[in-house]
Formats: structure tokens, C-alpha cells, sequence
């Protein structure tokens, strides 16, 4: 086997332990913890579902490819969960850390291809990227909802922390944060979500 293929078929085995990494989230119908993995696939199948409610023209390979690759680093870096102040103040460089030694197992040409593809998801700047972090909002949101907001409840989490991160979705999609801002208004109605 060349080197260029070891290294490919060793970050394929490397990856498989995104599985492993368990998320606050639950699957529907109060299922288990979702894994990376699982979040990351339901991403990148909505993304496509849903690319015609994005804000501007993208290409859904890209979005897809994003969506499949944006939470790789947690392998290293563990699970932040998104309203966990603390842990997300080291959130960066844990997660820059781990960039550079998982994608670095890959070809260079390889590697430079999904850092540079995971820069752009986290810098949030480009149609695509703003599109991948709407899904990467209102998936969760959706399972969490479909559960009777009860990852919200254990969490004791507010409406001020769920805006913080939820209304960012409208960078990506305007219509589906007008689907976002009902559920997140109907679970602050129901006591899911405190209201402040």
C-alpha cells in the first residue's frame, strides 16, 4: 500500500471514533444521547432537504461536506455543549488543537482541503458556511422540541440562551428561523424554556 493511501484508510479508522462522542442532545422519542456522528449525517441530509430555504445560492456538496466534517475535532476536543459558558471559554483552542492533528493525518493536499473547509464553517462568513451552522442550530433544536423540550428543562436553560445561539440561524435561513422562533417561543410558553 502507498503512503498516500495509508494515510487516507488510517484518518477513515481515526474518524470512526466520532461515534464515540456523546452529545447533551437526545434522538426523538426520548431516545439515548445522539453521538457526533449521527448529528453530524442528520446535518448534512437536512442541508440538503432544506437548501431551497437557504438566504443565497449554495453549493450543497460543500454544505454537506461541511456539515460531515465540522465536529471531527471533538474526537480530541469532547463535546461543548452550547450553553456551557465555562467550557466554552477553551473551546477554540482545544478544538484548533485537535484540527491540526486529526486532518494533519490526511495527505497534505488532503488536509489543507478540510481545515480550510472547517475554518470556513467556524468563521461564518460565506453562504455555505452560514447555511451548515443554521442546520447545525435547528437540528438540535428540532430533536429537543420533539422531546417535549426536556434537554432544556434539565438544563434549566433560558430564552436569552437559546436566542443567543438559535437567531443566529437567520443568517443562513430567514425562513427557517421563523419556524425556530415559534418552537423556541412555544417551549418558553409550555415552562421548557425560562422565560427572561
Amino acid at each position: 500500500m502507498d503512503d498516500r493511501l495509508k494515510k487516507q484508510l488510517d484518518f477513515a479508522l481515526e474518524i470512526d471514533k466520532e461515534k464515540n462522542i456523546f452529545r447533551q442532545t437526545h434522538l426523538s422519542g426520548h431516545g439515548r444521547n445522539e453521538n457526533d456522528a449521527e448529528h453530524a449525517w442528520h446535518m448534512a441530509i437536512m442541508a440538503y432537504l432544506l437548501r431551497e430555504y437557504s438566504n443565497e445560492p449554495v453549493d450543497i456538496g460543500k454544505v454537506m461536506l461541511m456539515c460531515l466534517i465540522h465536529d471531527i475535532v471533538e474526537i480530541d476536543a469532547g463535546d461543548t455543549y452550547a450553553y456551557d459558558e465555562e467550557n466554552k471559554k477553551t473551546q477554540a483552542a482545544r478544538e484548533e488543537a485537535a484540527k491540526n492533528r486529526i486532518f494533519g493525518m490526511l495527505p497534505e493536499d488532503q488536509a489543507k482541503e478540510l481545515m480550510s473547509l472547517f475554518e470556513e464553517f467556524e468563521a461564518y462568513e460565506t453562504a455555505e458556511a452560514k447555511f451548515a451552522r443554521a442546520m447545525d442550530n435547528v437540528q438540535p433544536l428540532m430533536l429537543n422540541n420533539s422531546n417535549g423540550g426536556e434537554d432544556w428543562r434539565k438544563h434549566g436553560v433560558n430564552a436569552t440562551q437559546v436566542h443567543g445561539r438559535q437567531d443566529k440561524t437567520a443568517l443562513g435561513s430567514k425562513k427557517l428561523f421563523e419556524v425556530v422562533d415559534a418552537i423556541i417561543s412555544d417551549n418558553v410558553s409550555r415552562g421548557n424554556i425560562k422565560d427572561e
